[in-house]
């Protein structure tokens, strides 16, 4: 059997219920919305540990960047100068950027532009659009370094640059490497 109550009982009870579902809806709402989140972000992670997790229970798709290359430089000194090679041990399915290959110096080192080895082959990259690109599995990039004022220095910082790609759609950060090297006079 029904109660009845009067329309003023009835509209305050009813504005009560309204007030009491509404904040019931909000706290459902940002529960749900804070679970999510931390859902998608705690994802987020597992997959990108997917990428290059090296357990033996699960394969990664990815291998990390100093596996995928193994980047050493050296340096020679000739009548130049001081000729500064670099060498990239690149693992099949990966390939380097020739044009992300860098070498900076402090001021009054001055650099020949880059010989390479072999020839890049080009591809239309996702990111960059068609580029020359180095996919064979060594490939030596020589430069000749030599002072502005044609003097010898010692310990000069240089760092290299590059950065490479998995074909399998992985492209790394581009990856920086420091070293010191001896530049040799030049002979007038």
């Amino acid at each position: 059997m029904p109660i009845k109550m009067p329309a003023p009982q009835i509209t305050a009870l009813n504005r009560r219920i309204s007030k009491c579902c509404a904040l019931a809806l909000t706290v459902t709402s940002t529960s749900l919305i804070a679970a999510l989140s931390m859902t998608s972000i705690s994802v987020q992670a597992a997959g990108l540990s997917d990428l290059f997790n090296s357990s033996s229970s699960s394969q990664s798709k990815f291998l990390p960047v100093d596996e995928a290359f193994q980047v050493l430089s050296s340096a020679k000194v000739t009548s130049k100068g001081t000729q500064l090679s670099i060498i990239f041990d690149i693992t099949p399915g990966h390939y380097v950027y020739k044009d992300k290959l860098t070498v900076s110096f402090p001021k009054g080192v001055i650099a020949a532009p880059f010989i390479f080895n072999q020839a890049p082959v080009s591809i239309d990259d996702p990111t960059f659009g068609q580029v020359p690109v180095f996919t064979q599995r060594s490939i030596v990039a020589t430069t000749t370094l030599t002072t502005s004022s044609g003097k010898g220095a010692k310990n000069v910082p240089i760092m290299i640059g590059w950065q490479g790609c998995a074909k399998a759609g992985l492209c790394y950060p581009p990856e920086k490497i420091k070293t010191k090297i001896n530049i040799a006079a030049t002979r007038r």
